[in-house]
């Protein structure tokens, strides 16, 4: 947590001061949970700008009344709009210590998320593993969204590169 103090008495910004002083390579453990802090509610803003960015035509996202001739009855939220907001979720407490992101795959869309859902991310640590750098270590995360009623919607496996204390600490 950014302390106001540090702010104010220097133009520079350390970037631990903005980092929890968790997170790095060491503080994850093989079979830690989390349930992170912090959940949304999924509007129709997300789903109709990334859709349209990736050029993603179909209807079922972003045509009203022809969704409301599907199954569903309504427009369905992009599943990459689902899992990139389930990620971002999780990475307050998983990747502020990043230096890269190196995989992200075994990604499953397990049930549909419309407007106004709101979606909670859950996280366990798979593995962990040395890197090709002395100051960095890899951790393989599964990352789960909840919808508000319980409903598990996305779950996917992520790699990621993190700062180890021992180099970064202090910096």
């Amino acid at each position: 947590m950014a302390r106001v103090s540090s702010f104010a008495a220097r133009d520079e910004v350390v970037m631990t001061d903005l980092t929890a002083p968790h997170g790095y390579f060491e503080d994850f453990a093989v079979g830690q949970k989390m349930r992170h802090a912090r959940g949304t509610t999924i509007g129709e803003v997300e789903n109709q700008m990334v859709t349209k960015l990736v050029m993603n035509t179909a209807d079922a996202h972003y045509n009203e009344h022809r969704a409301r001739t599907t199954v569903f009855g309504q427009r369905v939220v992009f599943g990459l709009v689902t899992g990139s907001v389930v990620i971002g979720l999780a990475t307050q407490d998983t990747a502020e210590n990043a230096l890269a992101e190196l995989r992200l795959d075994k990604l499953r869309f397990r049930a549909p998320v419309f407007h106004g859902d709101s979606l909670t991310a859950y996280t366990e640590v798979l593995a962990k593993r040395d890197s090709d750098r002395d100051d960095a270590g890899i951790v393989r995360f599964k990352h789960w969204g909840v919808k508000h009623d319980g409903t598990v919607v996305f779950e996917g496996e992520r790699e990621v590169l993190l700062k180890r204390r021992s180099h970064w600490a202090g910096r």
